[in-house]
């Protein structure tokens, strides 16, 4: 038996109350076989006991009853409770401080503390691969000041549009993803110079006066850093939780500190860690190489205990998709998009057991 074999195998084991199984839903992190065992790694987000425990009986039972298997030894991670108690407390909050806009099963605010680890990116091509996976999307631009989301999706110079029967914003779409952003409103490269009450004002219409339509994720390309957007944002929309977007340094971890310091002083839960940029593999030789370093998005995520929910290479395809206006979780069905199909399982596991969120 081989090591993709054994996965297979694994496939049949379901993830409690879902149809998708536990090894796209991201639970199975590493399978090794050897010539005297086989070793399973597995990584359950959830603090419910019922569930890890369906889970690991299951993936026990299957080890021992595959002909021509060595012995198997199972290894179960820990789950990290601390984003997943904070969840449990804004599910028993909900109704009670911040709403959704109506028709919105999920909000996810997308963050950075700080510019240029590609959360925009990260952000656009999660909402692509949500849409893949079947579901109902929607990509809110909240950087006033220099937004992306046009670029990225191939719109910069088209225009947001309003309904003649009630006045009420359009989105745009586009690979199936509904999108809304300052720059369908303001001129390519023109500057915006708005305060506080301004930018207060601009982000309510964005939600509220929207027709979103029926979405089951609504994603929030947050600004990068902790201003008054961001806490704008995270203090008058019930949000079923936070990403934090990240570079393997360990010198982000004061960056990364703030966002998370940010999100659980609203009582909003972490639903994890995204390492960006996390290794660059050669196309000539297939060499992988670190070349920020390795390790540090795991290394954060323990330090604050939240999920680590994955590595994003860093690859010249990624960035020129991005150029081009079209997200690489579009047309590549390689690395790239097995990346984000694993980030997109994860997180719809962390929403489900943790948020109180609708998966």
């Amino acid at each position: 038996m081989t090591v993709d074999e054994l996965k297979d195998e694994l496939r049949a084991i379901k993830y409690p109350g879902f149809s998708r199984d536990i090894v796209s839903f991201g639970i199975v992190k590493d399978v090794r076989l050897g010539p005297e065992a086989a070793e399973v790694d597995l990584q359950i987000v959830t603090e419910n006991e019922e569930v890890r425990s369906q889970i690991v009986t299951a993936v026990q039972d299957l080890l021992a009853s595959l002909p021509g298997l060595p012995p198997a030894r199972l290894r179960v991670e820990q789950p990290q409770s601390g984003g997943m108690q904070q969840a449990k407390r804004m599910a028993t909050a909900m109704g009670h401080g911040p709403s959704k806009p109506p028709g919105i099963a999920n909000v996810i605010a997308v963050a950075s503390g700080k510019g240029g680890v590609g959360k925009s990116t990260v952000a656009a091509n999660l909402a692509v691969a949500l849409a893949h996976s079947g579901r109902r999307v929607g990509l809110l631009d909240t950087d006033i000041y220099g937004p992306s989301v046009p670029t990225l999706f191939g719109l910069a110079g088209e225009k947001q549009s309003t309904s003649e029967e009630d006045g009420r914003l359009r989105p745009l779409e586009r690979y199936g993803v509904k999108l809304v952003s300052m720059g369908f409103f303001v001129g390519e490269g023109a500057p915006l110079i708005w305060r506080g009450p301004m930018l207060g004002k601009a982000l309510g219409q964005f939600l509220n006066d929207v027709e979103w339509g029926q979405l089951d994720y609504l994603v929030l390309d947050l600004p990068p850093g902790t201003g008054d957007v961001q806490m704008t944002l995270t203090q008058s929309v019930d949000l079923t939780g936070g990403l934090i977007v990240t570079t393997p340094q360990d010198v982000a971890l004061a960056d990364v500190e703030r966002g998370v310091k940010m999100f659980q002083q609203v009582d909003t839960p972490v639903l994890g860690v995204i390492e960006n940029m996390s290794f660059h593999v050669c196309p000539g030789c297939g060499r992988r190489t670190s070349v920020f370093g390795h390790g540090g998005g795991q290394h954060i995520a323990e330090r604050f205990e939240v999920p680590f929910l994955g590595e994003i290479p860093l690859t010249r395809s990624l960035c020129q998709a991005g150029d081009r206006g079209r997200p690489v979780t579009e047309d590549d069905d390689g690395e790239l998009s097995q990346a984000f199909a694993g980030l997109v399982a994860r997180l719809e596991a962390a929403v489900a057991e943790g948020a109180g969120g609708h998966a």
